[in-house]
């Protein structure tokens, strides 16, 4: 059974569900923190942002790059996952940054870490941003990724 999506208007860096919870977002694979979406996860939690800059700091040792997760626990009952779906930071000859195979990849993993954490997933419309991105493309990806496999999914859009 596939379990729908949930829209809500809110943030997503305060979800609403009782349980476990992952917050999830795209990254880039430059490094760079400090617009859009991540700038509300860094006034809400250090731990993210920290994790993120050392994961790229230490990327030739590592597996920091397009298609990985890294899942970072911020309250005893959530993490944030910085997931690795953007090449670059502005769109260029090969179009927008989003990198839509990558952001398939991320939700696989990301739909393990959910099934062993007991985690809903929670996510503004990841992608569609500064990473340039088309919703259509996206929902399905988490449709086929997360919610066929009973993760549930809650997207939030700022009111």
């Amino acid at each position: 059974m596939v379990v729908p999506i949930g829209y809500v208007q809110g943030d997503a860096t305060a979800p609403q569900a009782a349980g476990p919870k992952l917050i999830a977002h795209i990254c880039n694979d430059l490094g760079g923190w400090g617009k859009g979406f991540v700038v509300a996860v860094s006034k809400r939690w250090a731990e993210p942002e920290r994790d993120y800059r050392a994961w790229h700091r230490g990327r030739a040792g590592n597996d920091f790059g397009l298609g990985a997760v890294r899942v970072v626990q911020v309250r005893g009952d959530t993490w944030v996952a910085n997931m690795i779906g953007q090449h670059g930071m502005r769109a260029g000859s090969k179009g927008p940054p989003i990198r839509y195979e990558a952001v398939g990849a991320c939700l696989d993993a990301l739909g393990g870490h959910a099934q062993r954490l007991g985690a809903s997933v929670h996510m503004p419309r990841i992608g569609t941003g500064l990473a340039g991105g088309r919703w259509e493309r996206i929902e399905p990806l988490i449709i086929e990724r997360l919610s066929a496999r009973d993760v549930p999914v809650t997207v939030y859009d700022l009111a």
